[in-house]
């Protein structure tokens, strides 16, 4: 198996560092996104506790009642606030959708800014009032993260530090809490269905709270399947498409996917949290004039976020 660059990096060394330590992290991680598109990140800002809280909170969700959590199941909302069931996303590629249900949490825009008007109401379980708090504390807590790791990107490709400041504040940013259930029949189980079919992340860079089980692997230029294994409560960062296109393909959003467990482990449950970064639906992702030249000619055609998410929640089933 090759060697893969995810290294894993101090958060402190960026946001207490001197120049020359920020300066190094700014270029490890923007070498990491260009290489593989993945780095683990410790001293993000959640203690242990607010983790363990967040994860009981999940677990609490997931084991309500079918007919409960089929009340919060929005269809008109593209699975974008609350409940989504199983077998309603699909990888896009896929034929088979994915072993998995989730519940996503939205922006919550308290300054008067009227991107307010785009956004739909988050949902709120009645159920587990701590649900509700804990999810929005882990919510404001891996923004801010992100701002800060936008703001290193932003470094490394040599935009001024705050470039992303505006596109991002009140974005269109998504906490969601994934079941992956227990496969109770593994023999009845379609050849190629898999708890998260191989897809890169729409997104800017997605933020994940190391996941209760393994499962996730990455796929590396040699075309190998890599697993992840974050270091106790680390963070997983990986690059969105967004970004991706944003750079022209300097910035790798790497295909990765959740695999089914051993034979012997199918009846556990795996319990995961992503946080995925999105700008406002206004930010122009033209690809950056720095990254196009004679030897990267630019790929992507001319398309706002808000066109873009839209597009791919189609293409993954999510919006009809």
């Amino acid at each position: 198996m090759s060697t893969v660059n995810i290294p894993r990096l101090d958060l402190n060394s960026y946001k207490n560092g001197d120049t020359e330590s920020r300066k190094a992290f700014s270029d490890a991680i923007g070498r990491a996104f260009n290489e593989t598109g993945f780095v683990t990140i410790t001293n993000h800002g959640l203690s242990k506790e607010l983790i363990d809280s967040l994860y009981t909170q999940v677990k609490a969700l997931f084991a309500l009642p079918e007919e409960t959590k089929l009340k919060y199941e929005k269809p008109e909302l593209a699975g974008q606030r609350g409940y989504t069931s199983k077998g309603k996303e699909t990888a896009k590629g896929f034929k088979v959708p994915d072993l998995k249900e989730f519940w996503q949490i939205g922006q919550t825009v308290t300054d008067g800014d009227p991107v307010k008007d785009q956004y739909p109401d988050n949902v709120y379980v009645d159920e587990l009032p701590d649900f509700n708090t804990v999810t929005r504390e882990i919510y404001q807590k891996l923004e801010a993260t992100g701002i800060m790791l936008l703001e290193a990107i932003a470094i490394y490709l040599g935009l001024p530090q705050n470039y992303f400041d505006d596109k991002v504040h009140n974005g269109n940013s998504i906490l969601r809490t994934l079941h992956y259930f227990p496969i109770e029949d593994p023999d009845a189980l379609a050849p190629d269905a898999v708890r998260a079919g191989a897809h890169e992340d729409i997104n800017l860079i997605t933020l994940l709270i190391g996941a209760s089980a393994d499962g996730l692997e990455v796929l590396t230029r040699d075309n190998e399947w890599f697993p992840i294994k974050a270091h106790g409560e680390d963070i997983v960062v990986n690059v969105g498409d967004m970004l991706q296109r944003l750079t022209n393909n300097k910035l790798k959003s790497t295909t990765h996917r959740v695999v089914n467990p051993p034979r012997e482990q199918m009846k556990f449950s795996r319990f995961s949290v992503p946080f995925f970064l999105h700008p406002k639906s206004a930010m122009d992702l033209t690809s950056l004039e720095s990254t196009i030249d004679d030897q990267h000619p630019k790929v992507y055609s001319d398309m706002t976020a808000g066109e873009y998410l839209d597009e791919r929640l189609r293409e993954i089933g999510l919006k009809k």
